[in-house]
């Protein structure tokens, strides 16, 4: 079943992106996470097709 990024706020050129693995949906976060920050997108929540896995994820720098 396909891996997927959910966020809070859908910026205008977000695009679904589905991943084959959790693995591999957790890596391009970790890789991308800065661009949907500068996008507006404050949290994140991960799906395996319909079911959250976790989330919502906050995307924010801790204050402090």
């Amino acid at each position: 079943m396909p891996w997927r990024w959910v966020p809070n706020v859908e910026p205008p050129d977000w695009t679904a992106k589905d991943f084959p693995s959790q693995g591999e949906a957790e890596t391009w976060l970790g890789e991308f996470y800065p661009d949907l920050v500068d996008a507006g997108v404050q949290s994140v929540s991960l799906y395996e097709a319909d079911r959250r896995v976790y989330g919502p994820m906050s995307l924010e720098p801790d204050a402090g």
